[in-house]
């Protein structure tokens, strides 16, 4: 049965995510169900964001010793919630965290898609999820990036040299900062004509923001 309402229905949603953040993977799965239930298209505007900030050493690594307020009792409390969420939403993920990945170069690639190829752009952004949180897949490492890139029909070269544009990293930072300063402050967010839900909410929940607003706050 559809749920929108027709004409009255917001066309578009905003969608502040990381790859690495399995809650966003958690959060495009009951996108994806909530889609599925209208009769209009709903488009995705898609903005990334950095949870790897602060934490990143010059080569890609992770630096675990930086604090930031994450300790072991946070990491087992988060896979308890994912699990609970896989259950409830009935989706399956080969792993619960992804704590050494860090998705900044995946990001890279995927920014350089949606604006230079819109059209594929849905189907790798899909392609990088899975790689990560159905096939375990390094998704900070420019092969396996540039494999999905095939996959999907982009141009490799295209891919491999857009993961070295330093212009295009600058891009990036000015979205990140950009996010912050519309107050982000954790992923997903989902923002509707500026009122927002974040975490990965129910399909019923994002019906009420699209469709209506409703049990949602305004940023």
């Amino acid at each position: 049965m559809s749920t929108d309402s027709g004409s009255g229905a917001a066309d578009t949603l905003v969608l502040y995510a990381d790859y690495v953040c399995p809650f966003c993977y958690l959060g495009t799965r009951t996108l994806e169900q909530y889609r599925e239930t209208r009769s209009n298209p709903l488009e995705i505007d898609w903005r990334p964001f950095d949870l790897r900030r602060g934490k990143r050493n010059p080569d890609g690594s992770i630096d675990h010793d930086a604090d930031d307020g994450k300790d072991d009792e946070y990491f087992d409390q988060a896979r308890e919630n994912v699990r609970r969420l896989q259950e409830r939403y009935d989706v399956e993920m080969a792993q619960e965290l992804a704590i050494e990945v860090d998705s900044l170069p995946a990001q890279q690639a995927s920014w350089y898609v949606s604006q230079e190829y819109p059209e594929q752009w849905a189907a790798f952004d899909e392609a990088i999820y899975s790689a990560l949180w159905q096939d375990c897949r390094d998704i900070g490492e420019t092969d396996v990036l540039t494999n999905l890139a095939a996959d999907g029909g982009l141009p490799v070269e295209e891919i491999r040299s857009a993961l070295d544009d330093t212009s295009l990293r600058s891009e990036l930072e000015e979205l990140f900062q950009t996010a912050q300063q519309r107050r982000i402050t954790g992923v997903p967010t989902f923002v509707v004509d500026g009122t927002a839900a974040r975490g990965a909410v129910a399909p019923t929940q994002l019906a009420q923001l699209v469709e209506s607003g409703n049990d949602a706050e305004k940023l």
